[in-house]
C-alpha cells in the first residue's frame, strides 16, 4: 500500500504538519490512537520526504517537519542579527552537552573559574539549555541539560551525533586545558538513582 493511500500513515502525517512543535511517538499516539504502528509510518514518511523541500527530521525523541536545510535561504527575507555567545557561555554550554545533568559546581570545576550569573542565564533564554532536577547529595544542587531546542539548532539527532574527543582533537580545537576534560565520565552513567528528576522541566 502506498503512503498516499495508508490511512495511517496519512494521519500520522497529518498529526505532524498540524502541530507547531515536535512530538513524540506517544503524544502523535494521542492523536491517531493505539492501532496506528507510529514508529513504520514515522519510517515511510521519512524516506518519502528524504531529499525534498520539506523534510522529516527527528531531534531527540520528538519529530517534526522542517523546511530543507539547503533550501533555508529562499524564505529567509530578513537577515538575521544573530548573538554571539561569550567563550564562558560556549565552554559553559560544551560541558553540559558533554556532562549532562551536571550542577553550577561541576561546570565551574571542570572550567576552573566560577561562572558569571548571567552564562547559563543566557543558555536557557536561548532555549538550548534546562534545569533538570536536584542532585541528591547534601545542598541538592540544581543540574543542567540541554534541551531538544539545542539539537535542532546544532542539527543533532541525538547527543550521541555529539563529535568525540579524538574528533575535536584532530580538528585543532582543543588545547591541553580542554583535553583533561575528556578524562571525566559522562554524568549520564551514573546511577539514575542518585538523581531526582523534575518531570516537569523534562
Amino acid at each position: 500500500m502506498s503512503i498516499e493511500s495508508d490511512p495511517h500513515v496519512r494521519a500520522v502525517e497529518a498529526t505532524l504538519f498540524a502541530s507547531d512543535q515536535p512530538m513524540t511517538v506517544e503524544q502523535i499516539r494521542g492523536y491517531v490512537g493505539d492501532d496506528v504502528d507510529i514508529a513504520d509510518a514515522l519510517a515511510q514518511l521519512e524516506a518519502h520526504y528524504a531529499g525534498r523541500g520539506i523534510e522529516l527530521v527527528r531531534r531527540g525523541k520528538s519529530w517534526h517537519f522542517q523546511t530543507a536545510a539547503d533550501l533555508a535561504y529562499v524564505l529567509r527575507r530578513e537577515r538575521e542579527e544573530s548573538r554571539k555567545l561569550s567563550r564562558a557561555a560556549v565552554e559553559t554550554l560544551a560541558i553540559i552537552a558533554y556532562h549532562e545533568p551536571v550542577s553550577r559546581a561541576e561546570i565551574e570545576a571542570i572550567r576552573g573559574v566560577q561562572i558569571s550569573k548571567g552564562t547559563l542565564d543566557v543558555l536557557m533564554e536561548a532555549g538550548w539549555v534546562r534545569p533538570a532536577g536536584r542532585r541528591d547529595v547534601p545542598g541538592r544542587p540544581l543540574i543542567y541539560a540541554t534541551t531538544a531546542g539545542f539539537l535542532s539548532h546544532f542539527g543533532l539527532a541525538s547527543r550521541k551525533d555529539l563529535p568525540g574527543i579524538d574528533d575535536l582533537k584532530a580538528a585543532g580545537l582543543l588545547d591541553p586545558i580542554d583535553t583533561a576534560m575528556g578524562d571525566m565520565h559522562f554524568a549520564g552513567e551514573e546511577s539514575d538513582s542518585e538523581l531526582e528528576i523534575d518531570e516537569n522541566n523534562a
